[in-house]
């Protein structure tokens, strides 16, 4: 731990993100997009290889949308994700669902991508800098600056091994799973005892698609040691993972070339898929790589001066794509957190209980639901019925489920379709005629349609303002 006192001549920023991941550049602009400096300090230099390519709609276009990247990423030739195939429970066909289920997601957003990383990773870098982040890559941050309790800084090694010491407003650690800041955190990370897995993954070239208009979707196969996913990256290269259970982690044990194509032939559906298919072994793609230890959520989320987002503060599974979602979404709320203490509107305390408690809320959705599937004795009914339990929600068929899956739990209409964001208008016009009490009704930006915020997830009754990228009090008479 470096002291103030030993960086009294640093140069100064309102707040340093460590990690370039989606988590980080998504907090570093839409910071920056409020006009404060933002400085975003990654150890490698992209683009760089990273797991889980399957993204949600809330994502693509809620998230994606307010960084202002939706042109490029239709630029970018990614395939597009209609839905999900699952060969899972009692149903021995595999069966599949549509984002167009969900009136969350209806219409032109009913749909997402299958993305490289490498390149998903770096278009949303990029646009940090155009956004006004400075940017610097291949610096590894060492430590955190402290005064009196409250971190205020870190320091670093560039990229020639020089030391520096960077003072900040506040800190934000996105520095994903390896995260090396988060000691300095109360508490520890909590792992889950239930998603005691292990994942297997490699690419392949050749892979079978599904018929159109399903050839994008993701295919998540269950098998007697666990489950494999099958994403469609091109139309000919394939992302192919087995998520292997704790009791049989004797099998990803050994050579990876052979243990790979063991599971694989153990699991018939994605066999025949990749029968005619080559395993990539060269380039980024070439290496056989293992996760583990994968499923955790951290004690704390912030302290003074300080926050953690995306893999550094949680991650539960990859079955249906979660990663990415919660990153992003946390990104969100950090922003909306840090925009407000930095103007001087809410003390820092009352944004990041907000936060944390909608972040919280957010993976105990997904948790909770992912408990219940992985229960394979139940048939694709049974699921969807488990979501409208999980969201209490009395959606009929497997709506509930494809809000859910789809990353649309939270209701905040950042995320949702402009017919949802109409719909839940006009329903909370109705409650405040009928109320009279309620508060405002809090409007997102108008660039991204008219939506509303009715409800706090803490207790400290902040709801998203008007321009959201703030929070406000739910009393507030006049909205920011």
């Amino acid at each position: 731990m470096t002291t103030a006192h030993d960086s009294q001549s640093a140069e100064s920023f309102d707040v340093i993100v460590v990690g370039g991941g989606p988590a980080g550049s998504s907090a570093a602009t839409f910071v920056a997009m409020q006009g404060h400096r933002v400085l975003l300090l990654e150890k490698e230099e992209f683009p760089r290889h990273q797991i889980g390519e399957s993204l949600l709609p809330s994502t693509v276009h809620g998230i994606c949308g307010l960084l202002g990247v939706t042109e490029e990423l239709e630029n970018a030739g990614f395939v597009k994700k209609r839905g999900g195939t699952f060969r899972w429970g009692s149903n021995t066909e595999p069966w599949s669902f549509d984002f167009a289920l969900s009136e969350k997601f209806a219409g032109p957003t009913s749909f997402a991508y299958q993305v490289e990383r490498m390149k998903f990773d770096k278009l949303l870098l990029d646009n940090a800098r155009r956004k006004g982040v400075e940017v610097r890559e291949r610096c590894a941050v060492r430590d955190v600056v402290e005064d009196d309790g409250r971190v205020c800084g870190v320091s670093y090694e560039d990229e020639d091994g020089a030391e520096h010491v960077t003072r900040a407003r506040f800190v934000v650690d996105a520095s994903g799973h390896q995260s090396r800041l988060k000691a300095h955190f109360g508490g520890q990370r909590r792992y889950s005892e239930f998603f005691r897995n292990i994942a297997l993954y490699g690419y392949f070239e050749g892979g079978r698609r599904l018929p159109a208009p399903n050839s994008g979707n993701i295919t998540c196969v269950a098998f007697d040691a666990g489950w494999f996913w099958y994403i469609p990256l091109s139309d000919t290269l394939t992302s192919v993972g087995a998520v292997v259970r704790s009791e049989c982690a004797d099998r990803v044990r050994g050579d990876r070339e052979e243990a790979l194509a063991a599971l694989i032939a153990d699991c018939p559906l994605v066999c025949d898929y990749l029968s005619g298919a080559r395993r990539v072994t060269d380039g980024p793609y070439g290496e056989i790589r293992v996760r583990k230890d994968y499923s955790y959520l951290h004690d704390a989320f912030w302290r003074p001066g300080m926050v953690l987002v995306g893999d550094a503060a949680g991650f539960i599974d990859p079955l249906f794509s979660s990663g990415v979602h919660l990153a992003t979404f946390g990104a969100l709320l950090t922003a909306r957190s840090l925009n407000t203490a930095l103007r001087g509107d809410l003390d820092e305390a009352e944004c990041f209980a907000e936060y944390e408690a909608r972040y919280r809320r957010e993976y105990q959705v997904f948790h909770d639901f992912l408990v219940t599937f992985y229960d394979v004795n139940r048939d694709e009914q049974q699921y969807f019925s488990a979501a409208r339990d999980v969201l209490r929600e009395t959606a009929p068929g497997a709506e509930a489920f494809v809000g859910l899956v789809g990353g649309g739990a939270s209701d905040d209409t950042a995320l949702t379709s402009e017919a949802h964001r109409d719909r839940r208008k006009k329903d909370l016009l109705q409650q405040s005629r009928q109320i009279h009490a309620q508060g405002q009704l809090i409007q997102l930006q108008a660039a991204f349609g008219e939506a509303v915020d009715d409800s706090a997830a803490g207790g400290d009754g902040l709801v998203v303002s008007r321009d959201g990228m703030h929070w406000q009090r739910a009393d507030a008479s006049t909205p920011v």
